[in-house]
């Protein structure tokens, strides 16, 4: 019984997490706004960047990029509060119906490890060169943020044994 709790909880912290990340980008919009804004607009790489061609300067695109991040970032914590409660729902349940109730639980941790590693890791770090910037370069919070996601997204998907151990422990 610990473990089903303890997937559902993780699965449920990692939904809050996305959810206040998406509720605070709205109600400041202003702060990350200025970390999109630098990313795209590739303003703080190094001098003399081969690659500044990719640069996006476009305010408007901007707003949108930023639009779509929120709406990531709400649904992955959407998608991770919603699993959550279905694991938790089917605690009692046996095996095999528990392990098929994942399905959003997955797909909300996944979702959630997809926004960060590719979004910000691949998207960001290497597409836009955030590497190269001192001041907007959001790396290693992506990172922790994506492997936080990995992590509980493999706890997660580890099958109940159908058999040998008494569910209810």
């Amino acid at each position: 019984m610990i473990v089903r709790i303890s997937k559902a909880a993780l699965t449920l912290f990692l939904g809050l997490f996305g959810l206040l990340v998406g509720i605070d980008n709205i109600l400041d919009y202003g702060t990350n706004f200025e970390f999109v804004r630098h990313v795209l607009s590739m303003d703080t790489t190094f001098p003399n960047n081969a690659l500044l061609w990719r640069a996006i300067t476009s305010d408007s695109i901007h707003h949108v990029a930023y639009a779509l991040l929120i709406a990531s970032e709400i649904g992955v914590g959407l998608l991770c509060v919603a699993g959550a409660w279905r694991l938790f729902a089917r605690r009692l349940a046996a095996p095999a119906e528990f392990n098929a109730a994942k399905g959003l639980a997955i797909a909300g941790l996944a979702a959630g490890f997809g926004f960060y590693f590719f979004g910000f890791l691949v998207i960001g770090g290497e597409w836009f060169q955030m590497w190269q910037s001192q001041t907007w370069n959001g790396q290693e919070a992506a990172f922790r943020f994506a492997a936080s996601f990995g992590i509980v997204l493999i706890f997660v998907a580890l099958e109940d044994a159908p058999h040998g151990h008494d569910h209810r422990q």
